[in-house]
């Protein structure tokens, strides 16, 4: 994260049998998991629907389709002690390949090399306090959850 930046982000939302895909994020200096949808950083000059194409291809090599903007949230939070200020265009979409559909956790790689992984969270569990979160801030009530 670079300080005191306003960072463009767009993040697909995608939903299976009550499910919501996401990546597993963990927070050292606040000790807390936490979850986070799929998607990245918007280039300068690209739309933020060809974002999420690119960075589905990028991270795991799976082409969407059916994307559909539902909105955008603004999250300001705290990471790794670290100020963060996000502006997330929200899109809901599909897999080109239904068989990811049938993976519990599918494996991605950021630009960065680092690995990740995303799993299928119950999208009704994350209204459970004691559960990690779900971020961006607002996305549960854009979902309309």
């Amino acid at each position: 994260m670079k300080p005191n930046i306003v960072r463009p982000i767009a993040i697909c939302v995608f939903r299976h049998n009550g499910l919501i895909l996401a990546a597993r994020h963990y927070d050292p200096i606040k000790q807390q998991p936490f979850y986070r949808p799929l998607g990245g950083s918007i280039e300068f000059g690209e739309y933020s629907a060809a974002t999420i194409e690119r960075e589905m291809a990028e991270e795991l090599g799976a082409a969407v389709v059916d994307l559909r903007y539902l909105g955008a949230v603004e999250n300001v939070f705290t990471y790794n002690g670290q100020m963060g200020h996000e502006i997330a265009m929200v899109y809901d979409g599909a897999f080109a390949d239904p068989s990811l559909y049938e993976r519990d956790v599918l494996e991605g790689v950021e630009d960065s090399g680092a690995s990740f992984q995303a799993v299928w969270v119950k999208l009704a569990d994350c209204l459970d306090p004691s559960a990690p979160p779900l971020y961006p801030t607002g996305l549960l009530e854009l979902l309309g959850v």
